[in-house]
């Protein structure tokens, strides 16, 4: 399988959508819609500066998105560092085991060291396919819980 990974820019917005809508058709529990609002906010939040610690990359094969990663940067004043924080990532369910999400952490990986961060934290999905993949990236080390507070 030929994976090409690519930054998410505007231009590939209609490329998101498609991909959202392929996601649905072979699991739907995502939680949110894909309408106008979703639209809305995905376009506003290109022009919107509080979005320039963001880092967002794109698995595509055969030309359609079959896998994405999100990610932000962030700065602490706790010890002076700078790390990242795993949003999202997820592929198509039929695109699975391909090699398409370590494809995409590797590439994120690759960025962000550019950059200078040398840690990325996230939180982990409890379902067991999503606790498999996690356990083998290379070298990371699954400790701590994570938390959802609602504000």
């Amino acid at each position: 399988m030929n994976i090409e990974i690519m930054y998410y820019t505007r231009d590939c917005i209609d490329d998101v959508i498609k991909f959202e809508h392929d996601l649905r058709k072979e699991e739907n529990f995502w939680g949110w819609e894909i309408d106008d609002k979703y639209i809305n906010d995905v376009n506003a939040s290109f022009d919107n500066p509080k979005f320039n610690n963001s880092l967002s990359l794109l698995a595509y094969v055969d030309g359609k998105v079959v896998g994405r990663i999100d990610a932000c940067k962030i700065c602490s004043h706790f010890d002076g560092s700078t790390k990242a924080y795993l949003d999202w990532i997820c592929v198509i369910k039929s695109y699975r085991h391909n090699g398409v999400g370590q494809a995409l952490m590797s590439k994120l990986r690759e960025e962000l060291k550019k950059e200078g961060i040398d840690t990325l934290i996230g939180l982990i999905a409890s379902n067991e396919e999503a606790q498999r993949f996690y356990r083998n990236l290379p070298n990371s080390l699954i400790r701590d819980e994570g938390i959802w507070i609602d504000i």
